[in-house]
């Protein structure tokens, strides 16, 4: 089936406002890094470092997404209306359990444990007090993503942007109060940004609560305990999706160790690096996510064929969309540099080619990330895991360990490994989608 303009009409209709919200959560995460690297590079690396040690503790629970989503899209798609919430108080429930866990251990360990990260003593203090406030957010962030896997279930995704509007908007405004100590605020540093994140956080979960009490009553929000057959099927497409968002994020920070063997300046500019590369690689995953609503949907309504269409022409579409937003930094990579590095000459000399290699990689790895969601949202999430944690931990990071510490290469050949590995990734799971027993799986 060609990709018509109706099915382009619904496509966008369900990833615009996905879209808009992970691009304000880009923009966010630029004028964050904007505001710190203001305070010197010790204080970029440390809070880049930092982030990527808070996602390896929350990656877990943000698997709750994607089991949220697949169960309520596959209720959805069957007409269970009464019914189509209750996934969504499951994982709310665990959510709040496994939040209190992660986020206690967080916060008693990060000080000590961000020390064996990064060996620069004022790049550790930075980062391990700056973790250490953003664990009061962890419960935070595992409902929001539980709220998140419901509105794009039941494609209401205009709920999801408004909320992060309003979530982006109060932690830039803290942030500019507490960082610098604006209109007579305590000037915290890159404690005040970790604080203005956490409290943001916080806001969006009590508007999400708000707004399922008024909107989703009557689908069973909040109505009772999930049975035990909701809780099993849950988990078994929550682990999975957890650990491998958990192995991603535990690998990019042990990149981030891997390329801090080169220096502060390295490691400046990959978190300079990564930031612009969330800028469109998180539009992707938009698309991603919309394209695994529109799967479950379709496999709801007994049409497993119009779901693979499905997920070939979401991820068609998204590959082109975010190649061209991906030319401006390939062709002008000063430009996106600057904003970040410009009291810093020599590190954005560093980041330069790097930059430019990444974003030429951005069409295919588009294509694999909108695949790889379309999975997720069929709830074929074992087989993803096993391919995305043994391409990262296998071979990418392996190879980065040679060709950082070991050969001591420049930065450039480490980002060219991580684009090589981002292809055949892409490839394993176009053979996946293509092989198709992901229909046959009950939800």
């Amino acid at each position: 089936m060609a990709l018509t303009r109706v099915r382009r009409k619904e496509i966008l209709t369900l990833a615009l406002p996905i879209i808009g919200g992970m691009v304000s959560q880009n923009v966010l995460n630029l004028v964050d890094t904007a505001m710190v690297g203001q305070l010197g590079k010790e204080a970029l690396a440390g809070v880049g470092v930092a982030g990527f040690a808070f996602f390896v503790t929350i990656a877990f629970i943000t698997g709750l997404s994607a089991g949220v989503q697949a169960m309520v899209a596959r209720r959805h798609g069957e007409g269970e209306h009464h019914r189509k919430a209750v996934p969504l108080n499951g994982g709310l429930l665990l959510a709040l359990g496994l939040g209190a866990i992660f986020g206690t251990i967080l916060f008693l360990t990060a000080p000590a444990a961000f020390q064996q990260l990064n060996d620069d003593p004022a790049v550790a203090h930075i980062g391990g007090e700056y973790l250490r406030i953003r664990s009061i957010a962890v419960i935070a962030v595992g409902m929001n993503y539980a709220f998140r896997g419901y509105w794009n279930g039941v494609s209401q995704t205009a709920v999801y942007f408004r909320t992060i509007v309003v979530m982006h908007v109060v932690n830039i405004t803290l942030n500019w109060l507490l960082i610098f100590g604006n209109l007579g605020m305590p000037e915290m540093g890159a404690n005040g940004a970790a604080l203005g994140t956490a409290l943001s956080t916080w806001v969006g979960t009590v508007l999400y609560f708000a707004q399922g009490s008024v909107m989703i009553r009557s689908n069973g929000f909040l109505a009772g305990i999930p049975d035990r057959e909701t809780m099993t099927t849950m988990l078994r497409l929550a682990v999975p999706a957890g650990l491998q968002q958990f192995f991603f994020a535990a690998g990019m920070l042990v990149l981030f160790w891997i390329i801090g063997q080169l220096g502060t300046e390295a490691t400046a500019a990959s978190t300079v690096i990564v930031n612009i590369l969330l800028t469109a690689v998180l539009p992707g995953i938009a698309f991603g996510l919309a394209s695994g609503a529109l799967v479950g949907q379709a496999l709801g309504r007994g049409d497993p064929e119009g779901a693979k269409i499905w997920g070939w022409d979401v991820a068609k579409f998204a590959a082109i969309c975010i190649g061209i937003v991906s030319l401006p930094p390939i062709i002008f990579p000063d430009i996106a540099l600057y904003p970040f590095l410009w009291k810093e000459p020599e590190t954005l000399a560093i980041a330069r080619w790097p930059l430019r290699i990444v974003m030429m990689g951005m069409f295919i790895d588009t294509y694999g990330s909108v695949l790889m969601n379309s999975l997720l949202g069929a709830g074929d999430a074992r087989p993803v895991m096993a391919i995305a944690v043994t391409m990262q931990w296998c071979l990418f990071l392996p190879a980065a360990y040679l060709l950082g510490p070991v050969f001591q290469r420049s930065l450039l050949f480490i980002w060219m490994g991580q684009s090589v590995y981002r292809t055949i990734q892409t490839g394993l799971f176009a053979w996946l989608w293509q092989r198709g027993r992901w229909a046959e799986i009950k939800v």
